[in-house]
């Protein structure tokens, strides 16, 4: 499959995920403390991908590679790495429960499509990504679908809270720029690291407010959901950041809510409301807006060394300083030498450069 659009089912993939993690929970948890429903799903990412990765580790192929995704993150993108955790994965989900305590849940559901929206701003004003208008229309059009999708009658008016729902998606929205800067490391440590973290944080928060744990069945069946909602939905997310930058994984990643919705609908079956239609169909037209972009000019590569996966594509023509039995995709540090040419691109790890 082409790359760009592997990238692309990777980001989508990623947003079916972490949509159907909603609903599931509503129909595992019920009424269970949103903090522990959150430290529950935190800690069952954390804990899974650090199985993944350990069973990942012991398992050599013939040449003796270990599977591994990217290298050892380095000093200098810690600081990066532990504002990502902080940002997105203790303040933001803090932020949240505490506003969704004073505030309706139509409001809520509206305002969480800001994330999407922060997202991309600051990636285009802070880091520079570059943006076309039909980059710009295509997100537009995916936000208005989640509005119209999470739109419910009487919802108007917003509650004290309402600022600190905004707080958390400015914390996820700084989470996902603040990811892109170590997005060439391992995927599956990133995630993990954020599952560790956050998980603990939201149950001792859970404690102290004075909740309890749920049924050892209910445990299992949140860090499961937690898992594949948030773990896995995380690694792809981290993927996708890659090889599309910030901004548009951002806008595929807004299309959660629609698989959520669906994923709701086979759970408790009911014919669609017009609302959902309007929403799909304006969702669809953002992704097919960018979809068919197409970014093309001379660009000069500065020079850099990093390590992630790669091919010996065009922008990896270069030496190895060990054995090599010729096995692609593989994982080394490498150096890119200065190149200057036009083709097709993205504000990949390569590609982030000013226009």
């Amino acid at each position: 499959m082409n790359p760009r659009f592997t990238a692309i089912l990777t980001a989508l993939v990623a947003a079916a995920l972490f949509g159907a993690a909603t609903p599931l929970a509503k129909a595992l948890l019920g009424s269970t403390s949103a903090f522990m429903v959150a430290g529950l799903f935190y800690l069952g990412s954390g804990l899974g991908l650090s199985i993944a990765i350990v069973v990942r580790r012991l398992s050599v192929d013939r040449t003796g590679n270990k599977h591994i995704d990217g290298a050892g993150i380095q000093k200098s993108e810690l600081p990066w790495l532990a504002g990502a955790i902080v940002a997105g994965g203790v303040a933001g989900p803090a932020l949240l429960m505490l506003g969704l305590s004073t505030t309706p849940a139509a409001s809520s559901s509206l305002l969480l499509n800001l994330e999407g929206v922060l997202t991309a701003v600051i990636a285009w004003v802070v880091f520079r990504e570059n943006v076309d208008l039909q980059i710009f229309l295509g997100m537009v059009a995916i936000v208005a679908g989640g509005i119209l999708l999470s739109w419910q009658p009487g919802g108007h008016g917003l509650a004290a809270g309402a600022l600190l729902i905004v707080g958390a998606c400015l914390c996820w929205a700084i989470d996902n720029n603040l990811t892109r800067r170590v997005s060439t490391n391992d995927a599956m440590v990133i995630a993990g690291l954020k599952g560790l973290v956050a998980g603990p944080v939201n149950l001792a928060i859970a404690f102290v407010a004075g909740a309890h744990l749920p049924s050892a069945l209910t445990i299992a069946a949140a860090m499961l959901t937690g898992f594949a909602g948030y773990g896995v939905s995380l690694v792809l997310f981290v993927v996708a950041l890659r090889h599309l930058g910030t901004a548009r994984t951002g806008a595929y990643f807004s299309v959660a809510p629609l698989f959520g919705v669906v994923l709701s609908l086979a759970i408790w079956p009911a014919w669609p409301p017009a609302l959902f239609w309007i929403a799909a169909g304006l969702m669809a037209i953002g992704v097919w807006l960018h979809v068919r972009e197409r970014h093309e000019h001379e660009h000069t590569h500065e020079p850099l060394m990093h390590a992630h996966r790669h091919r010996h594509d065009e922008h990896h023509q270069h030496e190895h300083d060990f054995p090599y039995s010729g096995e692609e995709p593989h994982v080394h540090p490498h150096s890119h030498l200065p190149i200057t040419h036009t083709h097709a691109h993205f504000p990949d790890i390569h590609h982030r450069h000013r226009h």
